[in-house]
């Protein structure tokens, strides 16, 4: 069964963007394997709380990866 996890931070999709992942990983899968892969393939979007996650040694926040980039 095709599977694709993706971790987001809370809150910064909406209902609308979410079903686009969702949808468009299914196609790809089934791009991939064919059509036998859509009835089997498990999305999940799980949103991560906002400060539990980081990277290279430092927390991100929402409002940190809201920023503009050079800020």
């Amino acid at each position: 069964m095709p599977f694709a996890n993706f971790k987001v931070p809370a809150g910064s999709l909406d209902e609308k963007q979410k079903q686009e992942i969702v949808t468009r990983t299914t196609e790809l899968y089934v791009e991939i394997y064919g059509e036998r892969a859509r009835a089997n393939t498990l999305v999940v979007v799980e949103e991560v709380t906002d400060g539990g996650w980081g990277i290279g040694g430092n927390v991100l926040t929402l409002a940190m990866l809201q920023q503009p980039p050079g800020h």
